[in-house]
């Protein structure tokens, strides 16, 4: 097979600057690195990685053949691998498959090319490698130790094989962890996800009445950045405990359809399909822009935007216009994929840095105790998580006080008042 399949390899020393530039600003899974060069945890092990391919997952990816791993990486989207960064990673001797805007075809070649190398350790992003594994190369399977999965999407794909009862090995829930969802979910997504969309637009979001569809902690974040930047947010849940506790936030609770004529911009951000469809379409307002920020593009039901329009076209990068017959448009960034990916660079570096510091940790659990697990989906073990954000806060410079012997045994005693 091929050592890499990847649009140019003449872009690698543009990718390489960019790698270095987040490795420069990730010092937890730099402490990781050093401690993966002196041990060496995964000599001689395979490990394939789908994540959105860009500089922060190439340099996590970079820390794993530290460790002595032999890395195959694709991307985990069709519009969010950076083709420079790839090429860099291929230079450097990693078996990269991917590129940017690749086809339905093009994409699921990749994932399949990325096992065809025989992993041991899966680093799966939304579930695709997992998928393929349980479904395509089930003769893969007794090589596979186990893994990990990063995001909420990926990790409903999981837990709904592993209550089938048709899961085939141990995962562990990266994104369940504490580091991952109080800061990448909620921080990142907020931040990456507006990133994306101003520089996509160049419009302003102060004023603008904002619809966030789905209040879980991406939701949570991409609200109060929202807000942040000036912008009447509105929140659609399905959930009764977490649209009481957007209204205790301050924000406006609607049902979408009510929502729909209202808002200026609406980004959904649930993990399920058809959030907005053609009985919202018909109602959206002259110039709504809609964004999606979960993984998969079937939040915004896109077959339904087309038929209700009588025209489309792409008016700027990663916008497209549908005109309805009535004269109305509607503006779809990023294709309805991630628009923090798709147009933009995705969550900044610091955050980035230890949910792929839990990644890195994980990967090395699952090589020591795979052995032992059942094939269920399990937790990051707590240690781990305490561990990321001592290493973060060491890096901050922050100390934080202890608890002292009289103190610790207060807690854990039942007989103290």
């Amino acid at each position: 097979m091929k050592d890499y399949v990847i649009r140019d390899i003449g872009l690698a020393p543009g990718g390489r600057l960019k790698i270095d530039w987040v490795k420069a600003h990730m010092p937890v899974l730099n402490v990781i690195r050093s401690e993966f060069e002196k041990d060496r945890p995964f000599e001689g092990i395979r490990v394939a990685m789908s994540i959105h391919l860009e500089a922060k997952t190439a340099y996590l990816a970079e820390v794993m053949r530290a460790g002595g791993a032999q890395v195959a990486i694709t991307g985990s989207n069709p519009l969010s691998t950076q083709d420079d960064v790839a090429a860099a990673l291929a230079a450097g001797g990693i078996n990269v498959y991917s590129w940017y805007n690749a086809t339905a075809e093009e994409y699921h070649n990749h994932i399949l090319e990325t096992l065809e190398t025989g992993p041991r350790i899966i680093i799966d992003d939304g579930g695709d490698l997992v998928g393929a594994l349980h479904n395509e190369r089930k003769d893969l399977v007794p090589n596979v130790i186990g893994g990990s999965e990063e995001t909420t999407t990926g990790v409903l794909r999981l837990r709904a094989l592993d209550k089938a009862g048709k899961l085939l090995f141990p995962m562990i829930a990266v994104n369940d962890a504490l580091c991952k969802y109080l800061f990448d979910n909620r921080y990142g997504t907020g931040e990456s996800v507006w990133s994306g969309i101003m520089r996509t637009t160049n419009l302003i979001v102060s004023g603008k009445n904002v619809v966030v569809m789905g209040y879980g902690w991406c939701g949570r974040g991409v609200a109060m950045k929202a807000r942040g930047l000036g912008a009447r947010v509105i929140i659609c849940e399905v959930d009764p405990v977490r649209a009481i506790e957007a209204y205790m936030d301050g924000y406006r609770v609607m049902n979408s359809e009510d929502a729909a004529p209202v808002g200026d911009m609406f980004i959904t951000v649930t993990g399920c399909k058809d959030i907005l469809r053609g009985r919202h379409f018909h109602r959206l307002k002259d110039g709504a822009i809609l964004a999606n920020a979960g993984h998969f593009d079937v939040e915004i039901n896109k077959p339904e935007l087309s038929d209700a329009s009588v025209s489309r076209r792409v008016v700027r990068k990663d916008i497209e216009e549908f005109t309805l017959p009535d004269g109305r448009k509607i503006y779809l960034l990023g294709e309805g994929r991630l628009v923090n990916l798709a147009a933009g660079d995705g969550h900044p570096a610091e955050i980035m840095d230890m949910s792929f510091a839990l990644q890195a940790l994980s990967a090395r659990y699952m090589l020591e105790n795979g052995g032992k697990l059942q094939n269920h989906v399990y937790d990051v073990p707590p240690d781990l998580d305490r561990r990321v954000a001592q290493l973060k806060l060491q890096s901050l410079g922050i100390e934080i006080d202890r608890l002292s012997a009289e103190q610790d045994q207060y807690i854990n005693s039942w007989n103290h008042g």
